[in-house]
């Protein structure tokens, strides 16, 4: 498997309030998370990474996960436990009342991949189906697209398009949304946070997932471009393509 992660803090932000990266467990299993933290005076970066650094070290001690049905209940146990160590901090920390995070995560073997989300970061594939965004996003906006309210091109620019019904860290009890996938040669699973998927239209970004480039050019080509058009969020993406790995430098599961 080739996979990398890459977050940049755009044009515009004084910091950096995105967290995520790729880890492995036991088996040589893969996680790999984007967080997009909000809320407080820089208290979204905390968000964020309390939310990766728990997982991570939970995940690195986790034995093998063959079967969906593992990956889900790892989810809904340990996503559930990171929610109450974020509203616990928040709780503790007064200067980080209100923070939250958006969570896009996927575990990953040869034969599937679960994918769980929380918020508006997103989950896309391309696989033998094509190329679609496989997670929906927990927003005002999609919710009054979903209804029937406004339309899809109405909420492009929707003046509360970054308005979340749901968030990792905010309330005790939290409902995240989890599907599993098969995952087979040629597969491709980008993760992201919304300062990309704001910025660069679905065909740009089949366009580039699509190019013979290695993970790092195609990363470091959306995070360009989502500059390019404006880069006022940060920037966070994961690249997983399923496959025999070539290139240096590159994790492997």
């Amino acid at each position: 498997m080739r996979a990398v992660f890459k977050t940049d803090r755009g044009q515009v932000r004084h910091h950096n309030e995105d967290n995520g990266g790729i880890f492995f467990n036991q088996n040589g299993d893969c996680l790999a998370i984007v967080a997009d933290g909000m809320g407080g005076h820089k208290a979204g970066d905390v968000a964020s990474q309390i939310a990766v650094s728990r997982l991570e070290k939970i995940w690195i001690q986790t034995g093998a996960i063959s079967t969906a049905e593992e990956a889900e209940k790892w989810f809904k146990e340990h996503v559930l436990s990171v929610n109450m160590n974020i509203l616990e901090h928040a709780r503790n920390n007064s200067e980080c009342d209100g923070m939250g995070t958006t969570l896009v995560a996927a575990i990953c073997n040869e034969t599937f991949a679960t994918v769980a989300n929380i918020g508006d970061s997103r989950c896309y594939v391309m696989n033998d189906n094509g190329f679609h965004q496989l997670t929906e996003d927990h927003s005002l906006v999609n919710e009054l697209v979903k209804t029937g309210q406004i339309s899809r091109e109405d909420a492009e620019n929707h003046p509360r398009k970054n308005v979340l019904l749901k968030a990792l860290g905010t309330e005790s009890d939290v409902e995240m949304d989890i599907r599993t996938i098969t995952f087979e040669e040629g597969d491709k699973i980008l993760l992201c946070s919304d300062g990309l998927s704001n910025k660069v239209s679905e065909q740009e970004l089949l366009d580039i997932l699509s190019s013979k480039e290695g993970v790092e050019e195609k990363a470091d080509r959306l995070i360009h471009l989502a500059n390019q058009y404006g880069g006022e969020d940060n920037i966070s993406l994961v690249i997983l393509e399923h496959g025999a790995c070539s290139e240096s430098g590159c994790k492997e599961c």
